[in-house]
């Protein structure tokens, strides 16, 4: 009995002496940890306090505008207290004074115009790019496009049944429209008459309404025309025909005449070398040939610097270039006497 009784006693002992001991170790422990916490959450504190006082401002590498007058704020992130962040967002930088034009803003340049502004530079982290290029939000309309505009236009000006090429002489350069033009539209006029070989396009730029640019575009006219060149010598009063001429296709700077024919049958008024290219005052009609027959239709035309007269008549008789021949009026069934020319018509004489 006794002895089971010490034994009690003691393992009840042994328990106790160790419930003291884990509340010995918890105790330091809890100290430990609760002056950690503490010291966490003061250092926390601090660390909240300085970042709530600091501006840090993110720089990008390049950045478009709708404005022409920049700010801190439009080219960058700003973080920090409000109340910084507010003062430096306003802080001007500069203004682009012209369509196309970029400005750099680098970091010297911020931190001078936050000084200025009574922002202190310790204040201040910069992060990002060295430099911002800043440029203003913009519409570019090529010179290429104003040359398709301006060739589409000349050619639809052109006198009806012409061929012509169109080579730009100078392509003009791009016109740089603000961003804030909304509704661009481009009116082309021709500038002058087609001699010379040129023809001038305007092309007016129109922005909201309002005529905002003009652009000239000059181009180079190249007609397509035949001509006819001497293949041999031909002699004085040689005649024309495909054995000594050749007709080629070339590009003119002036069109071709509207009653321009092959040269076959004509005469040589003089020696044509070979390769030389065929004038009409180096051509004439046969001498002795007839061209205008008995009893056919003959235009009987009259001219003056003033007047132009036509009429239908009947040839009486056969006649050459130079001679005169009775001709009637079909109209007026009137005999007149008339002068062959060259052309085939008769000219009346009073």
């Amino acid at each position: 009995m006794s002895k089971r009784k010490s034994t009690r006693a003691q393992g009840y002992k042994r328990t106790g002496s160790q419930e003291h001991k884990s509340i010995r170790i918890v105790i330091p422990c809890v100290l430990v940890g609760f002056a950690l916490f503490c010291r966490a959450f003061a250092g926390g504190e601090v660390s909240s306090t300085k970042e709530e006082c600091a501006l840090k401002i993110y720089l990008p590498r390049e950045i478009t505008v709708k404005d022409e007058a920049i700010s801190l704020g439009e080219v960058s992130i700003i973080r920090g207290k409000e109340s910084l962040v507010s003062k430096a967002s306003g802080i001007s930088l500069g203004q682009i004074s012209m369509p196309g034009q970029s400005i750099v803003v680098d970091r010297p340049t911020v931190l001078s115009r936050l000084a200025c502004s009574g922002i202190s530079v310790s204040e201040v982290t910069l992060i990002g790019a060295k430099k911002v290029i800043v440029r203003q939000e913009q519409q570019i309309i090529q010179g290429s496009e104003f040359v398709e505009l301006a060739r589409e236009f000349l050619r639809k000006h052109l006198p009806e049944g012409t061929e012509c090429q169109f080579e730009p002489i100078r392509v003009p350069i791009d016109l740089v429209v603000p961003g804030d033009v909304k509704d661009v539209k481009l009116f082309p006029r021709l500038a002058g008459d087609t001699a010379g070989g040129q023809g001038k396009v305007e092309v007016s730029v129109v922005g909201d309404g309002k005529e905002i640019g003009v652009c000239e575009v000059t181009f180079g006219l190249k007609y397509n025309s035949r001509r006819a060149v001497a293949l041999v010598d031909i002699p004085a009063g040689g005649t024309f025909g495909p054995e000594n001429i050749r007709i080629e296709k070339v590009l003119s700077d002036s069109p071709e005449a509207c009653d321009w024919r092959e040269p076959y049958g004509l005469v040589a008024r003089r020696r044509i070398a070979a390769d030389t290219v065929i004038r009409s005052n180096m051509v004439s009609l046969r001498k002795g040939d007839v061209i205008v027959k008995r009893n056919r239709a003959v235009v009987i035309q009259y001219e003056s610097p003033v007047l132009l007269v036509t009429a239908v008549g009947k040839a009486m008789q056969d006649g050459r270039a130079g001679e005169y021949i009775k001709v009637r009026n079909v109209d007026s069934q009137r005999i007149i006497l008339a002068k062959v020319k060259e052309n085939g018509t008769v000219e009346p004489v009073f």
